[in-house]
């Protein structure tokens, strides 16, 4: 499948670390948190990605123009740099395709921009491009493609507590109770679609608002229940949780990660 990767946001709610790069160039350790996201689809066997770019696309072009794996990888380096073995298994080949899709397009629009680009595709993914999570992919796609639905969403539990409150038109507060307690979902930001969706799409319309309200109607829209790890990056506290694993070396997203030694951890 191909994946579609909405990168051209501005991050106002991470705005301290996302005023010179696009938000999903924040860095998770040393590499980005759009690397992390597209190393979790390679572990599926989906290397084919759709890049929509928008905010400082310069960016998000700039590393991939000039990435070069040794740098993330354990390597020989021989002949003052003329000759690189990279040790381990190599990194996925990456078939990118960087699109600019506006700064100020929703995430309906960008996705609208790019549909020549996944035409032809019997289903394809989608991404927000600023969390990870540990769902398991072909079982939530065995499950779409058995729904003979047209679009599918990952459902998550939120990764903070919040107070649900309870009261009447004059003000009167009736129940108070965590967010935990009250059978909250919400849209994760993981989706596969079907070809279909451009049916239910308007050109301008926010995704999740007007097109999923036309799916709903017509009971073309499923969820997919995920009650394992899952973790936004809104706010500089949930970039340092982030941090904090990968510092540990338990990223629960790269599903066959090996913890790291505490001797090898950075220092600096």
């Amino acid at each position: 499948m191909k994946i579609v990767l909405f990168c051209g946001g501005l991050g106002t709610r991470i705005r301290d670390v996302s005023q010179s790069i696009p938000k999903p160039m924040i860095p998770i350790g040393d590499k980005p948190i759009l690397w992390h996201l597209m190393h979790y689809y390679s572990q599926f066997g989906h290397n084919d990605f759709i890049l929509c770019l928008g905010y400082k696309a310069n960016v998000v072009k700039e590393f991939f123009l000039n990435y070069k794996p040794e740098t993330y990888a354990d390597c020989v380096v021989s002949g003052f740099g003329d000759k690189i073995e990279i040790l381990g298994n190599r990194q996925q080949d990456w078939r990118i395709a960087m699109i600019d899709t506006g700064i100020w397009r929703n995430i309906g629009e960008r996705l609208w921009a790019v549909r020549e680009h996944v035409a032809g595709e019997d289903m394809f993914c989608a991404n927000y491009s600023d969390g990870l999570c540990d769902v398991n992919l072909e079982e939530m796609t065995a499950a779409f493609r058995a729904s003979g639905k047209v679009a599918c969403f990952l459902a998550v539990r939120p990764s903070f507590s919040l107070h649900l409150i309870e009261m009447r038109p004059s003000g009167k507060v009736q129940r108070i109770r965590a967010s935990q307690d009250a059978n909250l979902w919400i849209n994760g930001g993981f989706f596969i679609f079907r070809s279909e969706i451009f049916d239910y799409m308007r050109d301008g319309e926010e995704l999740v608002e007007a097109p999923f309200q036309r799916l709903i109607e017509a009971d073309q829209l499923m969820a997919f229940r995920h009650e394992g790890f899952w973790r936004p990056m809104d706010t500089l506290k949930d970039r340092q949780v982030l941090e904090d694993l990968v510092e540990k070396g338990t990223m629960p997203w790269q599903l066959n990660a090996t913890p790291r030694p505490a001797f090898e951890r950075k220092t600096g």
